[in-house]
């Protein structure tokens, strides 16, 4: 098959399965680029609405732990100071708790299509800086006792503040910033070293929980990630399921075509060629009288086996079409593999004889018999031949085995010293209609469906079909029938012994 003809057929096939996956992936990462560079983030918007929501969950649900916590804290304040002062510090977390929570929730129940992310991240960033502002104001509460205390209120405050705003690095740091502030100025209530200690330690944990929260910022967009690369497998693998469904649609279409084409052009073109195969025959045997010119002669002969080419070729494409379909019925019995390799090599001895080749033959003529189809093993060991005989050179050697398989199966072996086969084009030999660059060359005859006619019918006898091939150094084609179809290897036929059938008692009348 030429370049150009395998260029076409690779066109009509359309692109390979690598050319689509790459397709696909540069697709992909074109979109991902697209979306990263429209995004503030450096992500894509699919990933900053999900951080955008995690947070909104988090802030929501952590609204009444919050003021629950608060009221802890001001209920223990009011041991040392007036109650009014707690209670206004109070007051003031609860209105951010609410207008934190009052954000969330809008955020949650808006059209994910239609949020403007950069604006909404605005309003959480600013709203954990309040709330981060009024959570400081907590050093208040401290300053005519308890300041130990309120730096303990102060790292827990961090803690919440940056776990519950970790999937917005800027809302945790805007949180964390006045907390960090105000624990600092808890300094200027006592110069000790113990003050100074404890307020080293608050704000190092609070340092601690700041790069907590941006270790859960990465694993938190590692698993948005994940899980949007299985989302996009999943999507592909349906679409390609999809894709399957509808080629093999196609494909069941085309084969009903396909048989009905073949079925119906079988019977059409064998009709006439029967009638240019007899009259032709008629023609060049001089059945009715010698011809006026001896020209007639050669053309009829030419007509003749012309038809029978056609002839031949369209009974191949049946035979393949049958194979593929899987409609070729064996006609399986005990057939002696050497006596049908003897015929076939006797029936192929006259082509050879013309082209001066030799036969080597070793083979086994002890073989017991194999469970198999004769004819189809007389086309396998026929089409091998041909082509042996058909590539070998003028005097060359064409050497046939028959034998045993190291697993007790039976082989046939034929090799010739031809010009081989280059190993790119041995893909292309084994197709349908496909033909090397020597056969193209020397302009030899044939289908190209001699080889996969052999290795379908050797597929359906369960065997194996081997190819080896090098330039200059010839062609070898191996058979292989498996040990389940020699007949020594067969178990017995059980056939239950018949029972006799009692015969009912003949009754004689008196006389």
């Amino acid at each position: 098959m030429s370049d150009l003809t395998v260029e076409m057929v690779q066109r009509r096939r359309g692109p390979s399965t690598e050319e689509v996956a790459r397709r696909r992936e540069i697709a992909r990462e074109m979109r991902s680029a697209r979306e990263r560079l429209t995004s503030n983030t450096g992500l894509e918007r699919a990933f900053d609405y999900e951080l955008l929501r995690l947070y909104a969950q988090y802030r929501t649900g952590a609204g009444l732990p919050l003021a629950l916590f608060a009221v802890a804290l001001a209920a223990a304040a009011s041991f040392w100071l007036p109650p009014l002062v707690p209670s206004l510090w109070v007051l003031g977390v609860f209105a951010l708790i609410a207008l934190n929570s009052g954000l969330s929730l809008r955020f949650l129940r808006a059209d994910p299509e239609t949020i403007a992310l950069p604006r909404w991240r605005t309003r959480f960033v600013v709203g954990e800086a309040l709330q981060g502002v009024v959570w400081s104001a907590m050093v208040w509460l401290g300053t005519t006792g308890g300041w130990t205390f309120c730096l303990f209120g102060l790292v827990i405050a961090s803690a919440v503040a940056t776990m519950i705003a970790a999937t917005v690095p800027a809302a945790a740091v805007a949180a964390l910033a006045p907390l960090m502030l105000a624990a600092l100025s808890l300094l200027a209530f006592s110069r000790e070293m113990d003050a100074v200690l404890i307020v080293a330690m608050a704000c190092g944990a609070q340092v601690f929980f700041l790069g907590l929260a941006r270790r859960l910022y990465t694993s938190t967009v590692g698993a948005l990630e994940s899980r949007a690369e299985k989302d996009a497998i999943f999507g592909e693998l349906e679409q390609a399921k999809a894709n399957s469904d509808e080629a093999r649609r196609r494909a069941e279409e085309a084969n009903l075509a396909k048989s009905r084409f073949l079925a119906t052009m079988s019977h059409e073109l064998r009709t006439p060629l029967n009638a240019i195969l007899g009259f032709s025959e008629v023609m060049k045997n001089e059945v009715f009288g010698a011809h006026a010119a001896p020209s007639y002669r050669e053309y009829s002969t030419d007509i003749h086996d012309s038809g029978m080419h056609l002839l031949n070729l369209i009974n191949e494409i049946l035979d393949l079409s049958r194979i593929e379909a899987g409609r070729y019925e064996l006609n399986e019995e005990a057939v002696q593999l050497a006596h049908v390799v003897e015929e076939c090599r006797h029936m192929m001895g006259l082509r050879a004889k013309a082209k001066n080749q030799t036969f080597r033959d070793f083979v086994d003529d002890s073989l017991p018999r194999i469970w198999a189809d004769e004819r189809a093993i007389r086309q396998i060991v026929l089409n091998i031949l041909s082509n042996a005989v058909k590539f070998t050179p003028q005097g060359g050697e064409i050497t046939i085995k028959v034998g045993w398989t190291s697993s007790g199966g039976q082989y046939v072996a034929v090799k010739d010293n031809g010009p081989g086969i280059p190993e790119e084009e041995i893909g292309t030999v084994m197709s349908s209609f496909g033909r090397g660059s020597m056969a193209i060359k020397d302009a030899e005859q044939g289908s190209g469906l001699g080889l996969p006619i052999v290795k379908g019918l050797v597929d359906l006898h369960s065997g194996n079909f081997t190819l080896k091939s090098k330039p200059r150094e010839g062609t070898e084609v191996i058979v292989t029938l498996p040990a389940t179809r020699v007949m020594d290897t067969l178990p017995a036929v059980s056939v239950a012994p018949e029972e006799p059938v009692a015969r009912p008692a003949r009754t004689r009348r008196a006389a």
